[in-house]
């Protein structure tokens, strides 16, 4: 998929896994895979409760049930019986309740990551665990809790240190109230800037470009309060129309706003589904004449939420994607869930609604 840069034996390696995700078939060495004991360290948890650290109240999964009984019914359709044409899936795309769940990435240093994320970014720890049998750690970090704010994953393999970042992932958007103080911060700290505050070329707001002690590089864009402050991925893209296409049809995104720079000759979109102000938006970037990228093997994927992955994973083929994880249930814990690829390769997973917050329950 992604050519790599690095000499890394990726045999060794487990990619970054979301919560849900337990084993993709594109994983290696799963032959270790126990869904019952990876399931039982879930459930258990390690880091405190997301209902104390944001104290929200522990109603969100009967509320979602109680007021999505199409979807939950929708969502136990057997696979065979949801294949459809293109009206149905754009209508059926459209209708869908779906987010932006998290993003996904490995660092090479997950104290040091968190330590930076949290004094420097202002996240809180939502929840880390260990798995030493498969040689991994991961950890969500975000704003909020994970059933209603975008968040990170992040996952340290040991003995990994640094990772090829490639030059297809651009940069994550982080909405700050006041980016000149959060610089000052991330200097003392002892922070990378990489541009300083200033208004965006070509516009009015402020921003500054920082790097993470991985290289990962953060945007932070001045703004007001807003719900979500984790607010894009920036993704690079060969075709910027195709791309547009692609996730207006299969994702159901709506193009938010788009931009040509002659100047710098680039373009770029921003997606999502609602007001950027508010929600987490994908950002996708076409450099004039270039139309491949080493994607690295830093990055991973974005998780997003659905009422249900097979009439998902049908929009997706319908429309030009790749499903790399055909829709249906994890092993073990019953989870239903699709993987695919977008035209330029970026993968991303859907999970259903209610899957999604009975395990964070």
């Amino acid at each position: 998929m992604a050519s790599l840069s690095v000499a890394l034996n990726l045999s060794t390696l487990r990619p970054s896994l979301p919560s849900y995700s337990l084993e993709f078939p594109y994983v290696h060495n799963s032959s270790s895979y126990n869904p019952s004991r990876r399931l039982a360290l879930f459930q258990l948890g390690i880091a405190l409760p997301q209902t104390q650290l944001f104290n929200v109240k522990e109603s969100k999964l009967l509320a979602a049930e109680r007021n999505t009984t199409k979807a939950a019914t929708a969502g136990n359709i057997a696979q065979e019986n949801t294949t459809f044409t293109e009206v149905d899936a754009l209508k059926w795309v459209k209708n869908d309740n779906r987010r932006m769940l998290h993003v996904v990435y490995s660092v090479g240093d997950l104290d040091k990551t968190i330590k930076f994320y949290t004094e420097c970014l202002g996240m809180k720890l939502l929840r880390r665990r260990d798995i030493p049998e498969d040689r991994y750690t991961n950890a969500f970090l975000g704003y909020g809790p994970e059933d209603s704010n975008f968040t990170v994953e992040l996952t340290y393999n040991y003995g990994v240190d640094k990772y090829d970042i490639g030059t297809g992932f651009g940069h994550f958007g982080i909405a700050v109230e006041d980016v000149a103080k959060t610089v000052d911060l991330i200097k003392a700290k002892g922070g990378k800037v990489t541009r300083e505050p200033g208004p965006v070329t070509g516009g009015s707001t402020v921003i500054a470009m920082i790097e993470d002690p991985n290289g990962y590089k953060f945007e932070l864009l001045e703004r007001g309060p807003t719900p979500e402050p984790l607010c894009q991925v920036m993704l690079r893209v060969g075709d910027l129309d195709r791309s547009i296409n692609f996730y207006k049809k299969a994702f159901g995104m709506e193009l938010i706003r788009k931009r040509d720079n002659p100047e710098y000759k680039y373009t770029n979109a921003m997606m999502g589904y609602g007001p950027e102000d508010k929600n987490a938006v994908l950002e996708l970037t076409y450099n004039y004449g270039v139309t491949e990228y080493d994607k690295g093997n830093g990055y991973t994927q974005i998780a997003l939420s659905t009422d249900n992955v097979y009439k998902s994973a049908e929009a997706i083929k319908l429309f030009g994607g790749k499903i790399t994880r055909e829709a249906g249930p994890l092993p073990g814990i019953n989870t239903k869930i699709t993987a695919c690829l977008d035209p330029d390769g970026w993968k991303s997973v859907f999970v259903d609604n209610i899957d999604f917050l009975k395990e964070l329950e």
